[in-house]
């Protein structure tokens, strides 16, 4: 640090201890009159000096109660030695004090920065005008006629010693304004500091952010990396027929088109879900999907049965009012898909909002990995209710024939599957994948009561709640970026879309 650095953080220093003496002026002066009503005689602010350091001792405590019982205090007091004291910011807390010990520590700290800021004060405002005098006293007769209470006497030769004198209090008031600003410097982190309670709410708040930023990933990647997939086989067949078949190409681009079309606005939706919170159509909004406005005795919000037709922007889509549709752009690309239902499983639009829409973006995986990297085979889809000993839940399971020559995979892994575990995990489910004799199955568990996730889950539970087998294409889980691959094999495309057009 170069000299002119260190001048400037002393001076810097010096200010913030003149703000301690100004905050610490009202509770003197009121400590002051108390002073003069309680004891006759004693005059506020004036001589003897041992009363105005006895109203100093007074104000003291009072400061101190102040800040025990003023939570914002630490706010403005760690905001002013930031930018007075050079203390980094991440030594410092950001908030106000909510615990008691914040309090205590905001309290210690605002009595030291008063009490110390008060006394510097009062030397800043008294040295000075004593330093001019000597210094110029040598040159002015009609000083050295006036009768001062010094400790020394300057007749005669002596008066030449005034001027080192008057040198050597202001080098004296630097030298403590730097000292007690390097103490309050120092003292800062520990006691304006953040709590092991401050640390553990911040761990929380950035673990909130990390989870609403993989929402925000598996939201978009579930809802746009299908339409993806079947923009690029519908584009592929088309490609490859282009000249011996006009009519197929001129279905596939009428596919191409309606599947961009509801991408945007399913992109529109899931913007709309993960909206700020706060807003009408955000997470903790009236408007939010699901949001009824009606609690239940505990005070907790009742989620609503979904309705007919009760999609839209602002709403995920759901087995009820997204899975036919998603059926028919699947089945736009060539690809055969049945679908089983279990009439123990009743409607879908009765099924609970959060169960059906994270079964919807399942299948929805499900069929996005089968058009990846088994283009060409069937694909069966089958939903049914099953009665845990924990309550009823809704099993869907997702298969297909694992192709005989696998389809090249990016070799960069995907996230699908595991967006898949975590749905489930979410819901208080299980999600498993893998081959079971020559077939890929995708197998998930929702309860139709859903309960709290317990505990955090690292990638590790993750993969062994998924499994360690093949993907759809033979490859394993960290060779085939099953979820992220949107190359196909044109030819076998071409001739899935020949059979369904033909």
């Amino acid at each position: 640090m170069s000299g002119r650095e260190r001048v400037r953080r002393s001076a810097l220093r010096w200010v913030l201890l003149l703000q301690g003496g100004a905050l610490l002026m009202p509770f003197f002066l009121l400590a002051m009159v108390a002073l003069g009503l309680a004891i006759p005689g004693v005059v506020p602010l004036g001589p003897p000096l041992a009363w105005q350091f006895a109203g100093l001792g007074l104000a003291l405590p009072v400061a101190a109660l102040t800040g025990l019982l003023l939570p914002p205090l630490r706010a403005l007091e760690a905001s002013a030695v930031r930018t007075l004291c050079g203390v980094p910011r991440e030594a410092l807390a950001t908030g106000p004090a909510t615990s008691w010990a914040s309090r205590r520590r905001t309290a210690a700290w605002f009595t030291l920065h008063a009490g110390v800021g008060a006394v510097v004060s009062g030397m800043t405002l008294a040295v000075p005008p004593m330093a001019v005098v000597l210094l110029v006293y040598p040159l002015f007769p009609v000083l050295q006629e006036v009768e001062w209470s010094w400790p020394w006497d300057h007749a005669g030769a002596a008066v030449w010693t005034a001027p080192p004198a008057g040198c050597a209090l202001l080098l004296g008031l630097a030298a403590v304004a730097h000292g007690t600003g390097a103490l309050l410097a120092r003292c800062a982190p520990v006691l304006l500091g953040p709590t092991p309670a401050d640390r553990l709410a911040a761990a929380e708040r950035r673990a909130a952010d990390l989870a609403e930023r993989n929402r925000l990933a598996r939201e978009l990647h579930d809802s746009v990396g299908h339409a993806l997939s079947a923009v690029s086989l519908q584009a592929g067949a088309a490609r490859h027929v282009l000249d011996t078949d006009p009519r197929f190409t001129r279905e596939a681009l009428a596919a191409i088109e309606e599947t961009a079309r509801n991408a945007v606005t399913e992109l529109d939706s899931v913007l709309g879900v993960l909206g700020l919170p706060g807003r009408p159509d955000g997470p903790d909004g009236p408007d939010r999907p699901g949001h009824s406005g009606r609690s239940d005795r505990s005070g907790r919000p009742q989620e609503p049965r979904q309705q007919p037709g009760d999609g839209g922007p602002g709403r995920a889509p759901s087995l009820a009012d997204g899975l036919e549709p998603l059926l028919a752009r699947t089945r736009a690309t060539g690809a055969e898909v049945r679908l089983t239902l279990d009439p123990g499983l009743g409607p879908l639009e009765e099924l609970p909002y959060e169960v059906s829409a994270a079964a919807f973006r399942i299948v929805q995986e499900g069929l996005s990995n089968a058009l990846r990297h088994a283009p060409g085979t069937p694909v069966r889809i089958t939903l049914e209710a099953h009665r845990a000993p924990r309550g009823p839940e809704l099993v869907l399971a997702a298969e297909n024939p694992v192709p005989d020559v696998p389809v090249p995979a990016r070799a960069t892994g995907g996230r699908g599957l595991s967006g898949i575990a975590e749905r489930a995990r979410l819901l208080g489910g299980s999600a498993r994948a893998g081959p079971e004799d020559g077939v890929w199955r995708l197998t998930a568990r929702l309860p139709l009561r859903p309960a709290p996730a317990t505990g955090p889950r690292t990638s590790t539970d993750t993969e062994a709640d998924m499994g360690t087998g093949t993907t759809t294409s033979g490859k394993t889980n960290a060779d085939a970026g099953a979820d992220t691959d949107t190359e196909t094999s044109t030819d076998t495309v071409a001739e899935a879309g020949r059979e369904s057009s033909g």
